[in-house]
């Protein structure tokens, strides 16, 4: 009884789907980049891993995995241009990070210096599954921040939450 989902009906879902924007950076031997994406979620805690989303027809593919590693640096609702910035209002990458302040790292990763929390990766896989690759990395460096509001994309649209959530007890 199964039944084919179309692209639009499957995108359309999707946008129902609340998550946080981050934006994901490289830097090393290959360059730097950068990109939005909501597509970010953690694998395991032992060790730390997470993973993320991107798109295989960017140009900058092949920047991150030459580089072995990625920041994800989660933003707060203050980000929102630069939210757009790394997802492609901006073309230059140089103008992209031009518009924070980035904090250098021992990997050589850079993170947004203001980011709620940024997770510093070393890449220890990347696979292509379908139009995306998905870019595990071991997270080896965790900078984190006590204020601030986190930016959530829902419904192709940015939204604020005005108040902390707190904790589910774990």
């Amino acid at each position: 009884m199964d039944r084919t989902i179309s692209k639009t009906e499957f995108r359309n879902a999707m946008a129902r789907v609340c998550a946080p924007v981050n934006v994901i950076t490289t830097k090393g031997d290959a360059g730097r980049g950068g990109f939005t994406a909501t597509a970010m979620c953690s694998v395991t805690d032992e060790p730390p891993t997470l993973l993320v989303c991107m798109n295989s027809r960017s140009a900058q593919t092949g920047l991150f995995i030459e580089n072995r590693r990625f920041c994800v640096n989660v933003l707060t609702q203050e980000h929102k241009a630069l939210a757009a910035s790394f997802a492609g209002q901006q073309a230059e990458m140089e103008a992209r990070y031009a518009d924070a302040a980035w904090t250098d790292l021992p990997s050589g990763n850079q993170a947004l210096a203001d980011a709620i929390v940024s997770f510093d990766c070393r890449l220890t896989e990347a696979r292509l599954v379908g139009t995306h690759n998905i870019l595990i990395g071991e997270v080896v460096d965790i900078r984190c921040r006590r204020d601030g509001h986190a930016l959530i994309y829902f419904d192709r649209n940015y939204v604020h939450v005005p108040t902390q959530a707190g904790s589910f007890g774990g």
